[in-house]
């Protein structure tokens, strides 16, 4: 590229308009306004004539779509903190660097696992629609619509990075004992903080708790980390929450189990094929024995905006012939 000349940079995604205005002022920037998916061949294209390509989530970037990349093509800048949806060895192989957005989602996401750690025990979803259904509601009743308390329950958190200990001190404080699995330990000023507990077995944990919850990444190597065989080591009486990436659950399992009743239930932001929802978990969720989110665990203004401050910071780095702050090597997945 010719000193001075501004890299053109492909958007898949429409972004918050403080973000797309700031990546106009840097680079040549193409935008997706109408933010409807780009289908493989609009991908094919742009891994062709981009300098720098900004695919989100949504998008699959395969050996497939990398292997028609063009010579121009010299960096990845994902926006968002997984990137489950890029094969980075590839990428790698092809000298191109792959980038993503890392701890700018970490309260926000820990804030939707938190309510759905309350949404599902005490019956939110359900309660809500006595007020917004067809029935009008009778008034209190002693034994209407009894939940569980979580106080004093047992947390197991698997994954304990950033999002797994924000979790943990949320959980703390509405007097849940805090467990969790993770590669390794962690550091023990954080396991005495948060006074918790660690599982070198995951099998073991999962016997044991009244809540798990799934914080790790998706990678090969978390690919149906609760398997059905897991799965049936979880006791009748606890839940399963997930915010973290649809295929670390196996889901046809986790439903067959809640609809038996040997799960007690779910609460699920993130689905193995989404957008694609498993029908038998909507009609659970009808049955109050699962709470649903539309993957919008991190979708608040100011994440969506320190995402994008994230590329621009990556972006401006490699442009500069510079390591980027958010390189990632598939050593770290």
């Amino acid at each position: 590229m010719a000193k001075g000349k501004k890299p053109l940079v492909v958007v898949t995604r429409k972004l918050p308009d403080i973000v797309e205005t700031r990546m106009r002022e840097l680079f040549d920037t193409r935008l997706n306004l109408d933010d409807k998916p780009m289908s493989q061949a609009e991908l094919a294209e742009a891994v062709k004539v981009a300098d720098v390509l900004v695919p989100t989530v949504t998008d699959r970037i395969d050996s497939a779509l990398l292997g028609q990349s063009g010579e121009k093509l010299r960096l990845i800048a994902n926006f968002g903190n997984g990137v489950d949806n890029i094969d980075v060895a590839t990428a790698l192989q092809r000298g191109i660097t792959v980038t993503n957005t890392p701890g700018v989602l970490t309260e926000d996401t820990a804030d939707m696992t938190m309510a759905l750690i309350l949404a599902v025990p005490r019956r939110l979803a359900e309660g809500s629609v006595v007020l917004t259904g067809e029935k009008e509601w009778t008034g209190w009743r002693p034994t209407w619509m009894l939940g569980h308390r979580i106080w004093g329950k047992r947390l197991g958190i698997i994954g304990m990075g950033r999002i797994g200990q924000a979790v943990a001190r949320r959980a703390r404080a509405f007097g849940l004992q805090i467990h969790y699995h993770n590669r390794k330990k962690v550091a023990p000023h954080i396991e005495e903080e948060l006074e918790a507990t660690y599982w070198e077995s995951l099998d073991q944990m999962l016997a044991r708790m009244d809540i798990i919850s799934i914080n790790c990444p998706h990678t090969p190597a978390t690919y149906h980390l609760l398997s059905a065989r897991r799965l049936k080591l979880i006791r009748p009486e606890a839940y399963v929450v997930n915010t973290a990436r649809g295929e670390v659950i196996d889901e046809n399992a986790l439903t067959r189990m809640i609809e038996a009743g040997e799960i007690a239930g779910a609460g699920l932001d993130v689905f193995e094929h989404e957008p694609a929802v498993n029908p038998k978990l909507v009609k659970l969720a009808r049955a109050g024995k699962v709470v649903m989110l539309p993957h919008m665990g991190s979708a608040t203004i100011e994440g969506r905006v320190d995402m994008g401050d994230k590329v621009i910071i990556n972006i401006r780095t490699f442009m500069d012939g510079h390591r980027p702050p958010d390189r990632v090597l598939p050593s770290m997945l």
